[in-house]
């Protein structure tokens, strides 16, 4: 009998050598594990026990924190071993995330996130063409945008990946929060802040007959170069598109096969047309 989504279990398709953090850690490590894993998230625990989750746009939101403790999302929605593809991708879409922590007794056991139920879309044969999932929610950007200001249009608009236009208006690429992270720098600063030590809170009293100490601080920040944004695009080459007409299916077998997160659809002209993220994907089951 040909697998349905609803007899599809979390448990066949989830990751169960998950990267993780562990408490006390802190945010370079994160970084790192994001960078070399090419992933968007770690769970976080202690001891085996689940206490959070850490994502790349926590990193890029609160880029002067380092310690994960404070980064992380606590009480992550989990799911459970048994449940089907359908349960898992219904959770992500209605509360906007892209993973969820496979739990078994307060324990990690796995992961689930899109890109996993996005493989399992592909080997369904669902022939809807996904001009029925596209949003009309694209944001794009000019070619020679700096990668500063591209993060943050990215952070403002609230979105992972944004199409990549030239001055024909014709698509050259796709950035993504992944290639922000893979571009970012780590920038070392030592601050001062002048503290009083005086015992008194009279405002009028001479800065001069007070006593004033400076305290240096090093601060390290997450900071993006000023470089286009098209310097990100020659390194990975030909962007992956799809066509108004495109199956759901072959969609994802195009995703998965890649490793991305999104494509654009263009018509013959190479205009774009919408941006096909693969949570849009998870509609085709639900």
């Amino acid at each position: 009998m040909a697998d349905t989504p609803e007899s599809i279990t979390v448990e066949e398709v989830m990751v169960r050598d998950v990267a993780k953090a562990e408490l006390p850690g802190s945010r370079d490590e994160v970084l790192e594990i994001l960078k070399t894993k090419h992933i968007s998230g770690v769970p976080v625990v202690k001891g085996g026990e689940l206490l959070g989750i850490v994502t790349r746009t926590d990193l890029l939101k609160h880029p002067e924190e380092e310690q994960i403790a404070i980064l992380m999302t606590r009480n992550p929605l989990t799911i459970g071993p048994d449940n089907s593809i359908v349960e898992a991708a219904r959770i992500i879409l209605e509360n906007n995330i892209r993973r969820l922590p496979v739990v078994e007794d307060h324990n990690l056991s796995g992961l689930i996130t899109i890109a996993d139920i996005v493989g399992a879309i592909g080997r369904l044969n669902i022939n809807t063409p996904v001009s029925e999932f596209i949003g009309n929610h694209v944001v794009s950007v000019w070619s020679e945008t700096p990668l500063s200001v591209a993060g943050a249009i990215m952070e403002l608009a609230d979105v992972k990946a944004v199409p990549i236009l030239d001055s024909n208006l014709t698509l050259v690429g796709v950035a993504s929060d992944k290639d922000l992270i893979s571009a970012s720098i780590i920038e070392d600063k030592t601050e001062m802040s002048d503290m009083s030590a005086g015992s008194d809170d009279d405002a009028w009293t001479w800065e001069s007959m007070r006593d004033t100490m400076s305290l240096y601080y090093s601060v390290s920040k997450i900071q993006l170069p000023n470089s286009p944004v098209k310097e990100v695009m020659k390194l990975k080459g030909e962007p992956e598109t799809a066509a108004l007409s495109s199956s759901a299916s072959d969609c994802a077998r195009k995703m998965r096969r890649n490793r991305i997160d999104q494509l654009p659809v263009i018509n013959s002209t190479r205009k774009l047309l919408g941006l096909l993220r693969d949570k849009d994907l998870l509609k085709a089951i639900i």
